[in-house]
């Protein structure tokens, strides 16, 4: 079963070579488990979206790191991306107030957007889920399956292995994280979740988005088309 997940995904690779996860066997297992709970229950997104944020971004082309939380467990929301849904898609609260941030922040005309982050993830943010599969209508219901492995391997890996990323940490959740990157060579950019619970206690107006542009071309690096 070793690298199996890996083979059925070439996209893969470079989070292989990167990450022991998905080197060592642990993806084909827990992949295995969430297929099992298929079995008994609506679980998304589907199996074979379930590593759509690493096949979409390849380790070596991350330059911005987006930390949701658990996939949307609503039918026909979740696609692997955090915070995204497939074009059509109603979007979600969370998502209408980040669409609602990057409008405000780079005066982005908000009838221009889209509700499918993939061209995000194509420019090199990697729109990661701390948990990477839900039981449908119980969100948080797979946080005992073992994705915190993923993780905190993969934000502990770009920090060590790659130069110059920058991290959006949104929530107390996603900032737990920030003991795991080197704020001298990265840039951590923390601020309320965006979730209408709490956006207005510091997501709005956190100016995230040209931020991060601003420290991509510091650098000699392209800037996202928020």
């Amino acid at each position: 079963m070793k690298r199996r997940t890996v083979e059925r995904n070439p996209g893969l690779v470079s989070w292989a070579e990167a990450v022991p996860f998905f080197g060592d066997g642990t993806a084909d297992r827990l992949l295995e488990k969430v297929r099992d709970l298929r079995k008994k229950a609506t679980i998304y997104p589907a199996d074979e979206q379930v590593f759509h944020a690493f096949c979409r971004t390849p380790f070596d082309q991350v330059n911005v790191v987006i930390v949701g939380q658990d996939p949307y467990h609503g039918k026909g929301q979740a696609h692997g991306l955090a915070f995204s849904v497939p074009q059509g898609v109603n979007a979600p609260p969370s998502l209408r107030n980040i669409l609602r941030e990057v409008a405000d922040d780079t005066k982005k005309n908000p009838e221009s957007q889209g509700t499918d982050l993939s061209d995000w993830a194509d420019q090199g943010v990697l729109l990661m889920n701390t948990l990477l599969t839900v039981e449908e209508a119980k969100p948080m219901s797979h946080r005992n399956l073992g994705w915190g492995t993923l993780t905190s391997q993969a934000i502990s890996e770009l920090s060590r292995q790659r130069d110059h990323l920058v991290f959006l940490l949104w929530g107390s959740k996603a900032q737990s994280l920030s003991s795991l990157i080197d704020c001298t060579r990265h840039l951590i950019l923390a601020a309320a979740h965006p979730s209408p619970l709490s956006a207005y206690r510091g997501f709005f107006g956190c100016r995230h988005f040209s931020k991060a542009n601003a420290w991509l071309e510091s650098r000699g690096l392209e800037p996202v088309r928020w």
